[in-house]
């Protein structure tokens, strides 16, 4: 039979998923021109699946050329000869590059069940009349309400739907940001996310360094602090109530923006969630969300609240720009938020890290040192920079990407692996403890 296999969890139709490996094997050369496929029934009854299934599968890829079809013969791999004894070698194909199952702390966990709101929401995008010309910049008026019930319900912040501003995402609602403030340097954590330390590079600005574990007493001179105070990224730290003040006054008495990257607050599963930074001082905080961390990083969406002061030129230079998601994004986020998806996703990755984090602890804490409290889809351990990169490289061996704690430090002296378990199955995450632990143990 063939080496193929029907996964149920998987959101793509039951044919669709046999005809891409089919064509896989073909185009790797497991599958040799002039190879006899096997007939449709008892390979429907292999797969588990209704002969129809094969036979869709089957019908596409004799439409694409792939397969084709011989009078009383049955079906053959396209381009081999009419006789089956006269195959031709096969052909030595160049390997393909091996799909690394991703470790890192972005690529969240989708529980499959709530697949049929996912579709339906892109059902309703299909029959909903786009805009005749470039939309509101500032995003969809339903997906600004909605995000702004949202806002007040899961992150304390009561703000309407006025001031909420739709975004392609964390890194370009910096970009925004950044471009009606004075071009001055930008305070920014580290270690810390590096997409927005690019981004305030690019924007041709000054970065200058927080220590991440410290409290922010100097803003002299920045017109911006980036911070990640509900999860420190990457050490999971949460930012301490007198430090949040202390960032806040100072801020205030430096004339600087505090910008609140919220990226997963949702996700804690030790206590509440930690109320934004935003809530305490609306004047003085610009605050920016994601859909990445909770819905699809892919979807390149987002949403900021800024102070009132900024909405004008913010408005102007984004309609200047066209800066704004794509609509047919933005409609479908409509529906994932009304209907419930996002809850419903949450909610489940909610319990599935919450089941996954002591299992990374219990494999990793004998061989190396949690650098923060466990939140959220990642861990981060301090080890020796020669260690991490001899574990990591055992990793990528066997198949996972595990990123360096150094990656994301400038003048930090830390060193270690940041260890994500959202987006890997419970094998692949299994396997991937075995792997590292067998390397730390090493």
């Amino acid at each position: 039979m063939l080496p193929v296999r029907i996964d149920r969890a998987d959101l793509r139709p039951l044919g669709t998923q046999l005809a891409d490996q089919v064509r896989d094997l073909v185009v790797r050369g497991v599958l040799a021109q002039g190879d006899r496929m096997p007939a449709s029934r008892p390979l429907a009854v292999d797969l588990g699946v209704s002969r129809a299934v094969v036979e869709q599968a089957f019908d596409q890829l004799l439409a694409e050329g792939w397969l084709e079809a011989r009078r009383g013969s049955g079906t053959w791999v396209a381009g081999g000869p009419a006789a089956a004894s006269a195959r031709p070698a096969r052909r030595r194909t160049p390997p393909v590059e091996q799909t690394l199952v991703m470790l890192d702390a972005g690529t969240p966990w989708i529980d499959p069940r709530h697949a049929a709101v996912w579709r339906r929401a892109w059902r309703e995008v299909s029959v909903a009349t786009p805009p005749r010309g470039y939309d509101d910049a500032r995003g969809l008026p339903e997906l600004r309400a909605l995000v702004a019930e949202r806002l007040g319900r899961t992150r304390g912040l009561a703000v309407d739907a006025a001031t909420v501003r739709i975004t392609g995402g964390t890194a370009a609602g910096l970009r925004h940001l950044l471009a009606v403030l004075p071009r001055e340097p930008v305070a920014m954590e580290d270690p810390g996310y590096r997409a927005a330390v690019a981004t305030v590079r690019e924007s041709g600005r000054e970065v200058r360094d927080l220590p991440a574990a410290d409290p922010v007493v100097d803003l002299a001179g920045c017109s911006a602090a980036y911070v990640t105070p509900a999860h420190q990224h990457p050490l999971g730290r949460v930012m301490p109530a007198v430090d949040r003040l202390t960032l806040l006054a100072t801020a205030a008495r430096d004339g600087a923006l505090v910008v609140e990257d919220d990226y997963d607050s949702e996700f804690r599963y030790d206590v509440a969630p930690v109320p934004a930074l935003a809530s305490l001082d609306r004047d003085r905080v610009a605050y920016l969300g994601t859909a990445s961390k909770s819905i699809l990083p892919s979807l390149r969406l987002g949403w900021m609240v800024v102070p009132d002061r900024l909405l004008d030129p913010l408005d102007v230079h984004r309609d200047l720009t066209h800066d704004a998601p794509p609509w047919p994004v933005q409609r479908a986020m409509v529906t994932l938020v009304r209907d419930g998806y996002v809850d419903a996703v949450v909610r489940s990755a909610r319990r599935v890290y919450a089941e996954r984090a002591p299992r990374v602890v219990a494999a990793l804490s004998p061989y190396a040192e949690l650098a923060g409290p466990v939140a959220g889809m990642y861990s981060t351990w301090l080890l020796p920079h020669a260690r991490a990169v001899r574990v990591r490289a055992a990793a990528e061996d066997a198949g996972f990407r595990i990123n360096l704690l150094r990656d994301y430090c400038r003048s930090a002296r830390l060193s270690g692996l940041v260890v994500g378990f959202g987006g890997p199955t419970d094998d692949e995450l299994d396997r991937a403890l075995a792997v590292l632990v067998g390397a730390l143990a090493a």
